[in-house]
This record gives C-alpha cells, sequence and structure tokens, in this order.
C-alpha cells in the first residue's frame, strides 16, 4: 500500500474467511470481492447513513423502516443518474430542497 500524501510503502497482511475453495480463491478474486463489497458499503449505506442521516431515525415499527430505506435508495438512484458529473448527493439535495419546483417536475416527468 503507498500512502498517497507522504509517498510512504507499507505491506500489509489480512486475513479473512470464505467457503471458496483454495483454487477459487486466489488473491485477485478476494481482492475483487472486498473491493466489490466496500463499492456497495460506500456507494449507498454511507450516502444513507451520512447524508440522510438514518441512524437517527425513529421509525421503528411496521413496514415504515422498509418503505423509508426504499424511498432513500430511490431517491440516491435518481440523484445519481441526474445531478452534474462533479456534484455531491448532498450538493444535488441541497439543490432540490431550494428548487422543490424543480424537484417535483423532475419526479413527475
Amino acid at each position: 500500500m503507498t500512502w498517497l500524501k507522504t509517498g510512504q510503502v507499507r505491506t500489509e497482511q489480512v486475513f479473512c474467511l470464505t467457503d471458496l475453495t483454495p483454487e477459487q480463491a486466489g488473491a485477485d478474486r478476494l481482492l475483487a470481492l472486498n473491493r466489490d463489497h466496500w463499492r456497495i458499503k460506500n456507494g449507498l449505506h454511507w450516502v444513507r447513513d451520512v447524508t440522510f442521516d438514518e441512524d437517527r431515525c425513529q421509525v421503528r415499527k411496521g413496514h415504515g423502516p422498509q418503505v423509508l430505506a426504499c424511498l432513500r435508495n430511490a431517491v440516491i438512484g435518481l440523484l445519481r443518474v441526474i445531478r452534474q458529473p462533479r456534484q455531491s448527493i448532498a450538493g444535488a439535495i441541497r439543490h432540490f430542497a431550494a428548487h422543490p419546483d424543480q424537484a417535483l417536475e423532475l419526479v413527475l416527468s
């Protein structure tokens, strides 16, 4: 691993458990699986946790939590499609909060 700020090179040894056979569990395959996991975690769950502050939501009964999670996922997906290339999800949310007419037009189109 090379630290971008300092250029320092460091070797790291990682252990993991898997149900893959030794033939299936090559280093490249395990690295790809791990990166895919974190890409999903960072791309969706982090946005839900931080941008939407999902952890502080007090809806806990019935189907409410699942419905809200689905709505958040739909909003994140929609914003990823329509936002400007350099605009963050949080920036797009702030934009549409200031321009609710544009948000409504987007949803209805």
